[in-house]
């Protein structure tokens, strides 16, 4: 008499959670984390709000004697608003990666993007607060902008669209580090790039060698973009370059982080 074998019975495969589920969860996380950290919350505030201060009451006077520097000066802060707020990213993610929590959702049915779509999503929020606060702030100060309602509306869909690409690049850079300390010195590195521009004073007082840096680099056109449609100056072909600019730091800041992510999660 022969035994018969047992079937073989495979493990069902885990459900997956559909729609975009898993990317609230993970926003919703995020933002929590925003709030409970609030020295870097507020310190993406201040900091800013400080430069506005010291560029205009104490370089002001000197850099533009008539006393409306603070309307030349507003459109480069609210872009080094945005990078303070987008630099903590780049920490949050680094730590996501070093303490094992990525691990634990690598068991859960969830899309493995949804973590930094979750960062990525916080921070544009978490940004798009502070730089109100900056503007509202530069209002009290003296800040006259030109802009109609439409006009406020585009200058505000290119600060979030910047703000997008500069946290992209920010949870790249977090995933590419080694260590949240590490995460944080390399995204420093970044917030030199509005001094390197239009934000400050014109292009044309700079040395002939760095003219040609502060005009091809990608922020000098986001600037000028900004100051057009809030001052009324002349666009040109900026906002075409704006655009194009943060087109591509989102792309390879979302290809290189995935890229990056995948390699970490086979480690």
């Amino acid at each position: 008499m022969t035994a018969t074998a047992a079937p073989l019975v495979l493990p069902a495969p885990r459900p997956r959670i559909r729609g975009f589920a898993a990317e609230r969860v993970f926003v919703r996380r995020s933002l929590t984390q925003s709030l409970r950290d609030g020295e870097s919350l507020s310190m993406s505030i201040m900091l800013p709000v400080t430069l506005m201060l010291l560029f205009t009451f104490v370089f002001g006077g000197a850099l533009q004697s008539d006393g409306n520097y603070v309307d030349y000066v507003v459109p480069g802060i609210i872009l080094l608003c945005a990078g303070f707020g987008a630099a903590t990213t780049a920490t949050y993610v680094s730590r996501d990666m070093t303490t094992g929590i990525i691990d634990r959702f690598r068991t859960m049915p969830l899309r493995a993007g949804a973590v930094l779509t979750g960062h990525v999503v916080a921070s544009l929020v978490r940004n798009l607060v502070a730089t109100a606060v900056v503007i509202g702030v530069a209002l009290l100060l003296g800040f006259h902008p030109t802009a109609n309602v439409a006009g406020w509306i585009a200058a505000g869909a290119v600060i979030a669209l910047y703000i997008l690409a500069i946290t992209y690049l920010y949870a790249a850079i977090g995933l590419a580090a080694g260590s949240p300390e590490a995460a944080s010195g390399y995204g420093f590195i970044l917030m030199f790039l509005p001094y390197l521009s239009s934000a400050f004073v014109p292009i044309d007082t700079m040395p002939s060698w760095l003219q040609w840096i502060a005009t091809y680099q990608p922020v000098t056109p986001i600037i000028e973009t900004i100051r057009g449609l809030l001052m009324g100056t002349d666009l040109g072909t900026q906002p075409a370059w704006a655009v194009g600019w943060c087109i591509v730091i989102i792309a390879v800041a979302a290809l290189w982080g995935a890229w990056l992510f995948g390699r970490r999660r086979s480690r």
